[in-house]
């Protein structure tokens, strides 16, 4: 009898085990249908673009001309651009800058009319060099954040009325024959030189004194040009017009502005620098003789 009433006993409680079991089941396959599955979403990641700055040009390399003015060939590269305003800037300072502006623009928009004039290479070559002077200036314009007084100006238009007259008087002078025209080339260089020379004088400015003195070896180098091109031309030494003939000198002498050409003179040696050389020794200019006599060398 014991053991038929241990056994339904036994059966009840492993029939509530089972039911328990198949209970807990249940509910965890219910929460595991209805359960929302998390959304688990990969991130892209987003190149990082470094953003360039389109206002910074690009190392700049001044086009020069040899003697001839045939040729454009590239002078070393003097400015890359990295300026930085550092300190605010005197009336004095930003009075050059707008001055200096005008007066790029005037050699500039004097040799290309020239050039249309007269046809002559060295006119178009030194004016692209002078697009190149006036990109310096506008770049400090840009930094100190001084309007440029000559943005919408067309050819021969100034906002310095000085500026305004010299232009006139010079495409006037400059119109009668080529050798004139290579003469005002040449006092567009000595003016500017006396210029810089001057604002040079008034500033501390780094970034300033680095362009000035890039457009003043310029100016050496495009007054060695004009004057080398109006002794072939004419056969008469060119005269210094603004300089005196000491600061006239040191200039022609100066080899180190990247005024390279071949000379006209006679002569069986190469000769280097600029200048003239006589008979049969060296000769002054990049460039080599033959011959006997007397030549007007670069």
């Amino acid at each position: 009898m014991e053991k038929l009433m241990l056994k339904p006993t036994y059966t009840k409680y492993t029939l509530i085990l089972i039911t328990i079991l198949f209970a807990w089941m249940a509910v965890a396959c219910t929460d595991t249908a209805v359960s929302t599955p998390t959304n688990t979403q990969t991130a892209v990641s987003q190149p990082q673009t470094t953003e360039t700055n389109t206002d910074q040009p690009a190392p700049a390399v001044e086009i020069v001309t040899d003697v001839d003015g045939e040729t454009a060939v590239q002078a070393d590269p003097t400015i890359t651009h990295t300026l930085q305003s550092t300190a605010p800037l005197t009336a004095d300072e930003i009075a050059g800058l707008l001055f200096m502006r005008e007066e790029e623009k005037l050699a500039h928009d004097v040799y290309l009319t020239l050039n249309d004039l007269w046809g002559m290479n060295i006119f178009n070559n030194i004016a692209a060099s002078e697009q190149m002077h006036i990109s310096y200036v506008v770049d400090l314009l840009n930094t100190y954040g001084i309007a440029d007084p000559a943005a919408n100006n067309d050819i021969g238009q100034f906002a310095n009325q000085d500026l305004q007259a010299l232009y006139d008087q010079l495409i006037a002078t400059g119109s009668q024959s080529l050798a004139d025209a290579l003469l005002v080339s040449g006092a567009i260089e000595e003016i500017d030189i006396l210029d810089l020379d001057e604002r040079i004088n008034s500033t501390s400015s780094s970034d300033i004194l680095n362009v000035y003195q890039t457009l003043r070896s310029g100016s050496e180098n495009h007054l060695q040009s004009f004057a080398s091109n109006y002794e072939r031309q004419t056969g008469e030494p060119y005269q210094p017009q603004y300089l005196d003939q000491s600061s006239y000198d040191a200039i022609i002498t100066n080899t180190d502005n990247g005024g390279n050409g071949q000379g006209n003179g006679q002569g069986n040696g190469q000769g280097q620098g600029q200048g003239q050389g006589q008979g049969n020794g060296q000769g002054q200019g990049n460039g080599n003789g033959q011959g006997n006599g007397k030549g007007n060398n670069g």
